[in-house]
């Protein structure tokens, strides 16, 4: 048996997915609509007083393409409270008018390397920023869930701890290359959802998405063991933006 790798893990991820049913959106009142409005942004008001209080954080974006209109990423502490989240929408009027279209469970994770020798992790500064981080408000959002293959002499899991730790240094020498320019929350899934991992960019240049993932995909780490699920990219939202979106 392989080595098993070590991880650290941090708050819970709920991505959830919507599309709007406009026939339905259009069907109420205006009164209703405002009503539907006034719970939305209520909500929006408690996760960012969530993210205040450094107890979570909370990402809003619109989604580019029919796979969904919005979305909405929830870190917290606890499964519990990513069920309670999503509950409490769905007893919004505003939820009454949406589809689910898709969603993912995950938990940020890093590598077990990055704990110093000697040091509780939990209790150092810098990985708990990583760990239990507060979501950038970059402009856009490109999200992805992936799996590691198991296919013949392309099994990630068969491999030595040496040969995955010289894979994965190559392949996050790419990602150095964009410092500045894209921020990446991984969450691992494997035992959560039906990826292993599901990975989220943030950027205020949606062209860079383009750029590391393209370039990752001729890192032999991608090439031989990367397998990818659908793709999510958007723009971010804010109360102006989503009236203007719901105006009729």
């Amino acid at each position: 048996m392989s080595e098993v790798v070590n991880t650290l893990e941090g708050w819970y991820v709920l991505h959830d997915f919507r599309a709007i049913d406009w026939t339905a959106w259009k069907s109420l009142t205006q009164q209703e609509r405002n009503r539907a409005e006034d719970e939305l942004y209520s909500l929006l008001a408690q996760y960012q007083s969530t993210e205040d209080q450094k107890l979570g954080s909370t990402a809003f974006y619109s989604i580019v393409g029919q796979k969904a209109d919005f979305m909405f990423m929830h870190l917290r502490e606890t499964l519990e409270e990513l069920n309670e989240l999503e509950t409490a929408f769905n007893k919004s009027l505003f939820a009454q008018v949406t589809i689910p279209t898709y969603s993912y469970v995950s938990i940020v994770e890093l590598g077990g390397y990055m704990a110093k020798p000697g040091v509780d992790p939990m209790q150092d500064p810098d990985i708990l920023a990583r760990l239990k981080p507060i979501l950038p408000k970059a402009k856009h959002v490109c999200f992805y869930p992936m799996n590691k293959r198991r296919e013949g002499n392309d099994n990630w899991y068969m491999l030595s701890t040496e040969e995955r730790r010289t894979f994965m240094r190559s392949h996050g020498m790419i990602g150095r290359n964009y410092a500045g320019k894209i921020k990446q929350i991984i969450s691992g899934s494997i035992g959560l959802d039906d990826w292993e991992w599901g990975v989220t960019l943030f950027a205020d240049d949606a062209l860079q998405f383009k750029k590391i993932v393209h370039e990752m995909r001729f890192d032999e780490t991608s090439a031989r063991f990367g397998e990818f699920g659908d793709f999510y990219v958007g723009n971010l939202l804010d109360r102006s933006k989503m009236e203007a979106m719901l105006k009729l």
